[in-house]
């Protein structure tokens, strides 16, 4: 494998619940590997310190075992997490790896840069840094090319990509599922299975990760194997699809899924299209067919060639049906407007949940001003004592309404005592307010999981600290 770039970096984090907007990062672990997946220097195994405007989730401190206690004692703030992350984590040519990374721990990290005064997205692209994914690497990997490698099913005959499953199932190193560190020995290890069983599958799905690769092969006006968690289980997660039309808002396309004959959409309406787009919960009539490609995300897509015969029969699709169903989705010139058309009104519809929550939560309201660049740079050389003074005007008023935040989360010593107060009231109205508040959320999630009968004493323990924690910080406790 021949590429642009130094090393791996596989990650993984373990978190206080499973919204990146309002969540922490509270276990990060990775290693760094050479081109041939092996260990270069020793891992990365840290705790981040929780801070007191943060209530964690019950049900996912009982999956990770980590009690915010636990990261106050043996942590370091996030502001130190990032020190070490720009120093000696994030260097040139590395392309970050993780199992199921793109959608949760990147999101995570993007949301950690930002409130903590680092860009969002730099880290993961400026440098030829890069990253990857290797869940749909898998879920290609178990479609197209099987051989070589156990593929687990659950009791009921579904099959199962999870990674302590896969991990079990081809007696792969993985010691404690939820523990970041395991989790990232254990995704190094998978990666490494594949690549010696597939290794024609695993370059080639490496060498188009970027965003301008996965472009030319969506935009090239041909059908292409496509595998993502949208698909059906019971066709491996993959299917072959076709572009529509590009996104108006994003990097990427509309495509249309051909394993569906799509005349009957034809004759629709946009309108009619929308409403047969809309997730139903618990509604059997079919959906539109179609979904959203982002190039940025390192989809597995690949050319239709690969579609042997052994695979075609795997995912139940032949070349036949591709065809047909491709030649009728060309028929209507029209229906890329009608989709565009369709898609507006589903946004128009959506509460545009961005705009939701406290300011620090609203990274996707927009890039940062490039005026305010030189000034994140400032923030990031700021310490106990020089932040005491520091008075920074940003021309993003979301920074300005996070720095207050950022200096009582990491620099709490150095608040005066109006700062003081204001971080309270800012805690009191986080925590408290709303119906049901945070804290009531919390008191019904602990009370959910207390009253579980299949609690071991070590996880009935677990919670009852995670109580004497919410006790703790409750606003108003002095």
């Amino acid at each position: 494998m021949k590429q642009e770039i130094e090393s791996f970096f596989f990650y993984d984090l373990e978190t206080s619940g499973f919204n990146a907007r309002s969540a922490r990062i509270m276990q990060f672990a990775g290693q760094r590997t050479n081109m041939e997946l092996e260990p270069i220097g020793e891992p990365v195994d840290v705790l981040i310190k929780m801070t007191e405007d943060v209530l964690p989730d019950p049900g996912a401190i009982l999956v990770t075992g980590i009690t915010p206690q636990k990261t106050i004692s043996d942590g370091i703030t996030e502001k130190e997490f990032l020190d070490l992350f720009h120093k000696e984590i994030a260097t040139e040519k590395t392309v970050f790896i993780g199992f199921n990374s793109l959608r949760f721990d990147d999101e995570f990290m993007r949301h950690l840069h930002f409130r903590n005064f680092y860009d969002p997205y730099e880290w993961h692209w400026k440098g030829n840094r890069s990253r990857w994914d290797l869940l749909d690497v898998v879920r290609m990997t178990r479609a197209l090319r099987p051989e070589g490698i156990e593929w687990p099913v659950s009791d009921e005959g579904v099959p199962v990509n999870k990674l302590e499953v896969l991990a079990k199932s081809n007696q792969l190193e993985h010691e404690s599922a939820h523990d970041a560190l395991s989790d990232v020995n254990a995704t190094i290890a998978l990666a490494g299975l594949i690549r010696s069983r597939q290794p024609k599958l695993f370059d080639y799905l490496f060498s188009i990760r970027k965003k301008d690769e996965v472009k030319k092969i969506v935009s090239s006006g041909l059908p292409f194997v496509y595998s993502s968690g949208k698909y059906e289980n019971q066709y491996e997660k993959t299917t072959v699809a076709a572009k529509i039309v590009d996104h108006p808002d994003k990097q990427g396309a509309v495509v249309f899924d051909l394993r569906y004959d799509p005349t009957p959409y034809l004759a629709m309406t946009a309108k009619e299209l929308a409403e047969v787009w809309k997730y139903k919960k618990d509604s059997e009539d079919p959906r539109l067919p179609a979904k959203t490609l982002q190039y940025n995300r390192c989809p597995a897509i690949a050319p239709l060639n690969v579609l042997n015969a052994a695979s075609q029969e795997r995912i139940n699709l032949n070349l036949e049906t591709i065809k047909n169903h491709h030649d009728a989705l060309l028929s209507d010139l029209d229906f890329p407007k009608k989709i565009v058309e369709a898609l507006r009104m589903l946004d128009a519809a959506r509460k545009p949940s961005s705009n939701k929550g406290y300011p620090d939560e609203q990274l996707y309201n927009g890039f940062l001003p490039d005026n305010d660049r030189q000034k994140l740079q400032t923030v990031q050389k700021l310490d106990a004592t020089t932040i005491a003074g520091a008075k920074i005007v940003f021309g993003d008023k979301r920074l300005n309404q996070i720095f207050p935040l950022y200096k009582a989360r990491n620099f709490s010593s150095s608040l005066t005592p109006e700062e003081y107060e204001k971080w309270e009231d800012y805690r009191t109205k986080k925590l408290l307010s709303g119906n049901p508040s945070v804290m009531k959320q919390f008191v019904l999630a602990l009370d959910e999981q207390l009253s579980r009968e299949d609690l071991t004493p070590q996880q009935r323990f677990i919670l009852e600290d995670l109580q004497l924690y919410a006790e703790s910080i409750m606003p108003g406790q002095d």
